[in-house]
């Protein structure tokens, strides 16, 4: 951060009354730093490297822990994800999927109706060191695309060429 650093930041926040849920992520990685952090009033605190599905779940946490109840379960038509039992189920058929189909349908169906483009997906998806110069996105969405379409006449995937996906029911 260029003129302030997190610290600060969270002081100016806090110090207006601001309650925003704040998680540093950070390379400081003394006891010291996280202390402070955590003092000034940040919910969490999470050192690179990381692992992007902890970090997820830092976030839902933080996420249930403001909202004071769990938002885990989304659906999009015949289609319900529960993020906490990590399942997938289509019109009464439960899906297999892999982590990482797991956790791109999961950004997917919480941005529902949204076209997500390749870039949004692969920065969600895989941790900050990843290039983007692989078709990892493409493997992934064929593969979902036959687990959560295949073999259905309402298809809920969709492909906006040019652009990149959208999760949505036909017709919206």
């Amino acid at each position: 951060m260029p003129r302030l650093d997190g610290y600060g930041l969270l002081q100016r926040l806090r110090d207006k009354g601001d309650d925003t849920p704040v998680l540093f992520l950070t390379a400081r990685d003394a006891v010291a730093d996280r202390v402070k952090g955590l003092d000034l009033g940040a919910d969490d605190y999470l050192i690179k490297p990381f692992d992007f599905d902890e970090l997820l779940a830092r976030i839902r946490a933080m996420t249930r822990q403001r909202a004071g109840s769990r938002v885990n379960r989304f659906t999009v038509g015949d289609l319900t994800v529960d993020v906490e039992r990590r399942t997938a189920v289509r019109g009464g058929e439960n899906i297999p999927l892999l982590p990482k189909e797991f956790t791109i349908l999961e950004y997917m169906i919480r941005h529902a109706g949204a076209v997500l483009s390749r870039e949004q997906l692969e920065n969600q998806i895989w941790n900050y060191e990843y290039s983007g110069n692989s078709n990892n996105i493409d493997v992934y969405m064929s593969r979902l695309r036959k687990k959560i379409d295949g073999g259905r006449e309402h298809k809920l995937l969709h492909t906006i060429r040019g652009v990149g996906w959208v999760l949505r029911e036909d017709g919206q």
